[in-house]
């Protein structure tokens, strides 16, 4: 059955491929729409064999409850399309697809979470799954129907596919004018997917089909999500998917009145609908993909870039989990101050509050300090460093916007180019040190560069542990910081020795290469405007340092170190100097 599975997954996609990939059907539309009732039975037939394989049919009927209604669905729409369709041969068609589709997507996310859950190192199984989406994205954008023009070249489409699903934006293409609306299509998917996870979105999908995770399959998301509590992954993969919907359907429809602001820009309804819901995915999820030519430059005076764009960048780069635990302590705050209102005896209780995580209150003060200095660096910094006429016109509120901008998701609303100097090394900086843990930005980390400004002061004032909020941090986890930092500045060093070797002919200066690999590797996708320029050899580099800064070079260190036992014995100590 996996077998018959796999090939007719695969046959499904070939069929869809033939369908629309291409500006003229492959084979004879008939032939393929042929194919497709002959998988839909493949289907049916499997779900019958395994239905009297297994032991309890009470069992399979909760595992697999969702296949009665898309049964009866389609069934429906191929026995009642003609009398309410002139054209019942589309309508059937289009039921056939969208099941097989369905079909297609509930497989692989479930192989994906059942990897994860098989016993092999679970970041083997998140490198492996970030790779598959990269190729396959990569293919379907080569498709002449993903274009407008000519066809894009496969290091063009795996540099794109490969920004898309790493959540970067860095491009080598126009976005808005050289994809079709196909094309742009699988971007946002491909973001949707990079900036969740392949594997969470496997899981997100199983719970909300009805099939309870099993204990390992548990115990590879706590060890995906950090989490300690094993009982509380499935309530924190439902929060991922509801908080994702829900904050990306408000954004959507909160920036539907901006894009008539611009002069010059016309858009129809739907035009506004597919930009409002394009830009609120990327903002979230900190991809800083746009559809427009010079990204959010034309719209650095529109009320949405900052009521709307800026919210939803700082909420995708907290992290899930400090979102999770915002909401419970929030919650946990109404409720005791409505039975203290209406209920008088609750006041004589002695219920302990609940408490914010000390991960939340590191994050959210290390966040608010970089917004604000990095906000007040900039601002100052073009006022009184910058040399061109765009830094007179700098303002309060582009500072801000790139201040919280550059440490994640790449959106522009000044040209990058133009910048002081000064102002460059500042944004470098703030790359280099990203978002949050468990969110979708990249770099360092927040709570990474936290823990290291504290281990200092802790040395500083002969304290032999790390302190913040009253707690200690264990040194293990301030060993992990160090590793991370020391990791992420040698690829940052590595990836711009190679980048100066390779665009050699370009004549790119060394701050551009170094900010175009810190944009990388920190997942942002700002630009000086070198990335067109780039060779392929250049791309190349830049397609694994973005696959570095998504996965983290510790999680590839644990990738190929997962087999090493620790060592069962220790030499003895002696003092050395430093510093």
């Amino acid at each position: 059955m996996i077998g018959v599975n796999a090939l007719a997954t695969a046959a499904v996609v070939v069929s869809f491929v033939g369908l629309f990939g291409f500006g003229e059907p492959l084979l004879p539309a008939r032939i393929l729409h042929a194919a497709q009732l002959v998988l839909l039975c493949v289907f049916i037939i499997e779900k019958i064999i395994r239905r009297f394989n297994v032991d309890s049919a009470g069992e399979f009927w909760r595992a697999n409850w969702i296949e009665v209604p898309l049964l009866f669905a389609l069934g429906v729409a191929v026995i009642g399309a003609g009398w309410w369709s002139e054209e019942p041969a589309a309508i059937r068609h289009f039921a056939v697809g969208i099941y097989l589709v369905l079909q297609v997507i509930t497989k692989l996310c479930r192989t994906s979470v059942s990897w994860a859950a098989s016993g092999i190192n679970p970041t083997r199984t998140l490198i492996l799954s970030f790779v598959v989406l990269i190729v396959a994205g990569a293919g379907l954008l080569m498709l002449p129907r993903a274009s407008t023009a000519k066809n894009v070249s496969f290091p063009d489409a795996l540099f794109t596919a490969t920004s898309a699903s790493c959540v970067t934006g860095l491009v080598v293409k126009d976005i808005g004018k050289d994809f079709s609306l196909m094309g742009q299509l699988v971007i946002l998917s491909l973001i949707q997917l990079g900036g969740l996870g392949i594997v969470v979105f496997g899981a997100v999908l199983a719970l909300l089909l009805g099939q309870a995770l099993s204990l390992r399959e548990s115990a590879a998301m706590q060890d995906l999500f950090s989490e300690s509590t094993l009982s509380r992954i499935s309530n924190m993969i439902v929060f991922i998917f509801a908080a994702t919907a829900l904050i990306e359907a408000i954004g959507a429809i909160a920036l539907f009145g901006m894009w008539d602001n611009v002069q010059g820009r016309v858009l129809s309804p739907g035009q506004q609908w597919f930009c409002s819901i394009f830009h609120s995915i990327s903002a979230f999820c900190n991809a800083g993909f746009g559809l427009f030519s010079d990204n959010l430059v034309g719209y650095n005076r529109c009320w949405g870039v900052y009521v709307v764009i800026c919210p939803l960048i700082v909420l995708g780069g907290l992290g899930f989990g400090v979102l999770y635990d915002i909401i419970n302590t929030i919650t946990d705050r109404v409720r005791r101050f409505c039975k203290k209102s209406f209920d008088k005896s609750y006041r004589l209780q002695m219920e302990t509050p609940r408490k914010m995580w000390l991960q939340t209150k590191i994050v959210l003060c290390a966040t608010v300090c970089l917004i604000v200095f990095g906000m007040l660096g900039l601002f100052l910094l073009e006022r009184y460093a910058g040399q061109s006429s765009s830094a007179r016109s700098f303002g309060i509120l582009d500072g801000l916007f790139q201040s919280i901008t550059a440490r994640t998701a790449g959106f522009n609303t000044v040209d990058i180019g133009a910048l002081s100097e000064a102002s460059k090394f500042v944004l470098i900086l703030l790359m280099f040190i990203g978002g949050s843990p468990g969110g979708t930005a990249g770099g360092i980390k927040t709570v990474t560069l936290a823990v290291i400004i504290m281990a200092v002061i802790a040395t500083l004032r002969r304290r032999d542990d790390v302190e913040m909020f009253g707690r200690s941090v264990r040194l293990v986890i301030v060993r992990r910081a160090i590793t991370i930092t020391a990791l992420f500045t040698v690829v940052l060093f590595t990836a711009t020795l190679a980048l100066t070797i390779t665009e050699n002919s370009n004549r790119f200066s060394l701050p551009a290469v170094m900010f175009e690999t810190a944009s990388a590797l920190g997942t942002v996708g700002l630009s000086t405007g070198i990335t067109p320029s780039l060779t392929t050899a250049g791309k190349l580099i830049i397609i694994v340092v973005m696959l570095i800064g998504r996965l983290g070079p510790l999680t590839l260190l644990a990738a190929l170190t997962f087999n090493l036992k620790p060592a069962n014995y220790n030499y003895p100590d002696e003092a050395v100097i430093v510093g």
